[in-house]
């Protein structure tokens, strides 16, 4: 039997690559965007296996309005994929309570209302996946996108903690973690406003990076999605999908260090005990 998906932000990039291959798998897709429109060309060449709904992922009220509809037509829902985002540069210190909340809005407080919609239907039937979107970034941060990487962090931290409760209900998620990819996000970037000039040669660069760097990046967002679909359909589909060369090398090269740190502590961290 074919599966039902809920993906937001499926107008483009990942969200489109995965409508597109659960698709090609058969499957039906509720497509979400805040502008339904930019699907039309999607549900005009699939008009039996992709609908387009309007959705804000930071519209909570609007979330339990769409999960219940989609339940309602469809009587399931197999697959949750998060994936609404943008990206966002700026220090620290530059980036302001307004552009904080707005982005833990968007890549945290909106999933986790999504997931927290979504899990009645999938207990009842125990059986579904929950895809969350997260980043090389939610494994290590660089100068330039702390906020980003906050917002990842906390994702990652709530959906391991979700794994561990809902696996034994037979539901699965599955943590995908990008490098670069040939997507919109570049191009769908906020900056912090009141740039600092003694950040210029560390967030500078990143900022540098993000403007320039979009439609070059080696990511294929096709293969990321058949790899994702690939994952689900493993026997034992892993927590973490660390997906490019770039996001492998530098997660590695990242736990080296946490390890490392680690190691040089060892003894310093375990001698903080009581004496007996």
């Amino acid at each position: 039997m074919s599966k039902v998906w809920l993906i937001t932000g499926a107008n483009s990039g990942f969200g489109r690559a995965f409508t597109e291959a659960a698709v090609g798998a058969g499957d039906v897709v509720v497509a979400a965007a805040r502008r339904a429109g930019t699907l039309d060309d999607l549900v005009a060449a699939h008009p039996d296996q992709v609908e387009a709904v309007t959705l804000d992922v930071t519209d909570l009220d609007a979330i339990d309005r769409v999960v219940a509809d989609v339940a309602a037509r469809h009587g399931r829902i197999d697959v949750l994929v998060n994936n609404a985002g943008r990206t966002h540069v700026g220090s620290v210190e530059e980036n302001g309570d307004a552009e904080l909340r707005s982005l833990f809005d968007l890549h945290f407080f909106g999933p986790a209302a999504l997931v927290r919609a979504v899990l009645p239907h999938m207990r009842a039937r125990r059986s579904g996946a929950i895809v969350q979107l997260s980043s090389v970034g939610g494994q290590m941060s660089m100068a330039g996108f702390g906020a980003y990487s906050a917002t990842k962090f906390a994702l990652e931290g709530l959906s391991e903690a979700l794994r561990a409760e809902v696996k034994p209900l037979g539901i699965d998620v599955l943590i995908v973690e990008p490098g670069a990819f040939r997507t919109s996000l570049f191009g769908n970037h906020s900056l912090s406003k009141g740039e600092i000039e003694d950040y210029e040669p560390t967030v500078g660069a990143t900022r540098t990076m993000v403007e320039t760097g979009g439609g070059t990046q080696a990511g294929d967002p096709a293969k990321a999605a058949a790899a994702v679909l690939a994952a689900l359909n493993a026997t034992e589909p892993p927590l973490r999908l660390a997906l490019g060369a770039d996001a492998i090398d530098t997660i590695h090269t990242h736990l080296d260090q946490v390890r490392a740190d680690l190691t040089a502590w060892d003894k310093v961290g375990r001698e903080t005990t009581f004496d007996v």
